[in-house]
């Protein structure tokens, strides 16, 4: 298994939670440094030509690219601890809070979209960002009031929402994002903090990271 990096993306950082959890270990790690433009690079490029991070082989397996799909993969692929609901209607729940992250607010700040704000349209990509983040946290708090929720984004297991919640917490925090006045969030956020899967996997726990 080899799995392509880079210690500040929060969509590899979803991927190595999910990892974590199923007890995985890869292979290989690629790292693509998102900072320098490696992404960008012919090498990469024939890996995934959307220059986006993550990206995984698992054997000689075809590449598997975006976060929620690689996910949905290693769960059908080793189904212990699950991480979606075993009931439709619980499933649909889950992906749709993961979705909010990992479709409707992450996919706005990633460094192709900010880069581009910032040199074509001379745009502040810092409040860009936040804009986005609080528009993210504002809905799932709203969702989180439901009383589908528990310890956990939805009931008392973790599940793909949590890891997408985590990823979100961390984002917040890259862009000074204040998520207390969000208190289901926030609740979530720091219990999860405190798993062990979830805190190996964080983005400044990675090498090349500020202080590693």
């Amino acid at each position: 298994m080899k799995l392509f990096s880079f210690w500040r993306s929060l969509a590899t950082y979803r991927v190595r939670i999910a990892l974590n959890l199923k007890g995985l270990v890869p292979d290989e790690i690629v790292d693509v440094n998102l900072m320098k433009g490696a992404q960008r690079e012919a090498a990469y490029r024939a890996v995934n030509p959307m220059m986006a991070l993550p990206a995984l082989i698992d054997g000689d397996g075809p590449i598997l690219f975006e976060s929620l799909a690689i996910i949905e993969y290693l769960d059908e692929t080793d189904p212990n601890p699950p991480l979606l609901p075993r009931d439709a209607r619980g499933r649909a729940r889950v992906r749709g809070l993961a979705q909010i992250v990992a479709c409707d607010s992450h996919p706005l700040i990633v460094p192709r979209v900010r880069e581009y704000l910032e040199h074509k349209f001379k745009l502040d990509r810092i409040k860009w960002c936040q804009h986005w983040q609080t528009a993210a946290l504002t809905a799932l708090e709203a969702h989180l009031k439901d009383t589908a929720t528990g310890r956990y984004c939805h009931g008392d297991a973790i599940t793909l929402a949590d890891i997408c919640l985590a990823s979100q917490a961390a984002g917040a925090k890259f862009f000074s994002v204040d998520t207390a006045p969000f208190s289901n969030f926030t609740r979530i956020a720091n219990s999860l903090s405190t798993i062990d899967a979830f805190a190996r996997a964080h983005p400044l726990k990675q090498p090349g990271a500020p202080g590693n």
